[in-house]
């Protein structure tokens, strides 16, 4: 069962803080200094896990709020027997906002984010102006946000956010990729239009800094 001084886990592989109110200590979950990727809502943990096998120099986490998933996810990387990978059950924005440091993170992995389709249910969206403040300050500079979503009008309302904000550039996500997650390949298996973007993070100005 995995433990450090930060963490005591519930799950193999799950991370389960000591503190919630305090950022994690990254080198003593993993054991050591390397690029992390977080996949945001990771699900059963299939892109997770594919990514932490075809990634092995770099840390992946995967944060996901259903204690089944969660469960799902721990199994299959101890299936996997990759080192690389844990799982955080809680809320994806709180994570990003209370337990990630400050520039820590390369690349987050949203994939298919709920998206609570009924216009009386978009204010529960993940993707917020806050969530963006908060994405941005857990970046490394220049580290990446892979968005993909199968709701078009989703997709819009997060390139109308990003385009409001000078914390991003925005641009199509054209990177073919080996992993997926169980979302994706569903999808794919259905031919169902997929809409993808990459946000890389701007440095804030001087005025923003002096302000933080």
């Amino acid at each position: 069962m995995l433990k450090s001084a930060e963490t005591v886990a519930a799950w193999e592989n799950e991370i389960l803080p000591e503190d919630y109110f305090r950022p994690l200590d990254l080198s003593a979950v993993y054991g050591r200094r390397a690029p992390l990727e977080v996949d945001l809502g990771c699900g059963d943990g299939s892109f997770l896990v594919a990514s932490a096998d075809l990634n092995p120099a770099h840390d992946f986490l995967g944060i996901e709020r259903l204690a089944g998933r969660v469960r799902r996810a721990c199994r299959n990387i101890g299936r996997s027997r990759i080192t690389n990978a844990r799982v955080l059950r809680v809320e994806s924005f709180y994570a990003v906002q209370h337990l990630l440091p400050p520039a820590s993170v390369e690349v987050f992995h949203l994939l298919f984010p709920d998206p609570w389709p009924k216009r009386r249910h978009w204010r529960r969206r993940v993707v917020t102006n806050d969530f963006l403040a908060a994405i941005h300050r857990a970046l490394v500079p220049q580290g990446s946000v892979r968005i993909a979503t199968d709701q078009m009008d989703y997709f819009q309302e997060i390139e109308r956010l990003v385009a409001q904000s000078a914390r991003f550039a925005m641009s199509s996500d054209t990177e073919v990729r080996s992993a997926h997650s169980t979302f994706e390949k569903r999808f794919r298996q259905s031919d169902l239009a997929i809409y993808r973007l990459l946000l890389r993070k701007v440095s804030p100005s001087r005025n923003e800094v002096a302000s933080q």
